[in-house]
């Protein structure tokens, strides 16, 4: 019953915050208005706004959630951490590297910077996990969220030098893309997003089981007969590949994907399965109400996603810290 609550309720804070972010602009719109729009009814301009404009935003920031939240919930699971995520773990840093370094060669499709951006995620895992595994462990939250802290160092700074010589528009432009936005969402950006969160996921819900498996830890799960290296193996690049794909396609949005896994645990779901889409409801919940504050906090300017997010993960990464030193 509890579960069957969050997911009514999970849903119903979607849908009226998506209907609310759509509504909301330089030009308002009523709930009434904006379905008419959406089913094929009013004025011209009405359905430009809501269909051309807003609804892409709108899901664009469903779907970075949504990523964020499967990716967290599959990387606390496997490394038994709490706190880990890819934002801390320096994945979303390695990302930003690989897509920076892209668009600074001159090499800016809509295939190419993606797939920067995960050769980059995917470095920034085999780094944090070597080196957590060197100082003593992966499964040591104070180990890894010092390596993640690393590799986001070297991020920034790999970052800084490839925009040194970088014209000023340039630089301020990736700047703002760093503190991630989804102010350019189309729907050709959108639907790319959505097909690797598709795949990204159902690959994820896939190996929902061996997650459960090594949550028990390396040892039981062995004895289950369970390939732990392998399956961990494959669990990090996917995740990687869903932290990757949300970094191209809005920036740097941190602290997703460790909130909103406790969410949906919080919730009453159990297993990963229900986990993983507890984490993406959630995320997707998260990612269109901070959009909504982005936008509205100050106008006409708007926030950085990155940091509206932060606000609200910072003060939780550090009282679920405390809990865990306590542990």
């Amino acid at each position: 019953m509890r579960a069957l609550r969050f997911w009514l309720a999970g849903g119903a804070a979607l849908l009226l915050l998506a209907t609310l972010a759509v509504g909301v602009g330089a030009v308002p719109l009523g709930a009434r208005d904006v379905w008419r729009a959406l089913l094929g009814g009013g004025d011209e301009t009405t359905r430009a706004i809501v269909r051309g404009l807003r609804l892409p935003r709108v899901a664009l920031a469903a779907l970075v959630g949504a990523g964020l939240g499967m990716s967290g919930a599959a990387l606390q699971g496997t490394l038994r951490n709490a706190l880990a995520e890819p934002y801390l773990l320096g994945v979303s840093g390695g990302a930003a590297v690989g897509a920076v370094l892209a668009v600074a060669a001159g090499v800016a499709s809509e295939a190419a910077v993606p797939l920067a951006a995960f050769a980059g995620a995917a470095a920034a895992v085999a780094v944090v996990i070597a080196v957590a595994r060197a100082a003593g462990g992966r499964a040591d939250p104070r180990v890894l969220l010092m390596s993640g802290v690393i590799v986001g160092a070297f991020a920034n700074a790999a970052i800084m030098i490839a925009l040194a010589d970088a014209a000023p528009n340039t630089v301020r432009g990736a700047l703002w893309w760093m503190m991630g936005s989804v102010s350019g969402a189309d729907w050709s950006r959108a639907g790319w997003l959505a097909l690797h969160v598709a795949v990204g996921g159902a690959a994820l819900l896939a190996w929902a089981r061996q997650i459960d498996v090594l949550a028990l830890g390396e040892d039981p799960a062995a004895s289950l007969g369970l390939d732990v290296d392998r399956a961990a193996r494959r669990v990090y690049l996917v995740a990687s590949l869903l932290a990757a794909a949300t970094v191209a396609a809005a920036g740097l949005v941190g602290f997703v994907g460790l909130v909103v896994p406790h969410i949906a645990r919080a919730g009453g779901l159990r297993g990963h399965r229900a986990v993983l889409l507890g984490a993406a409801l959630s995320g997707a919940t998260l990612l269109v109400a901070a959009d909504l504050v982005a936008r509205v906090a100050r106008p006409p300017a708007e926030l950085p996603l990155g940091a509206v997010t932060a606000l609200v993960g910072v003060p939780f990464f550090l009282a679920l810290l405390r809990r865990v030193e306590r542990a």
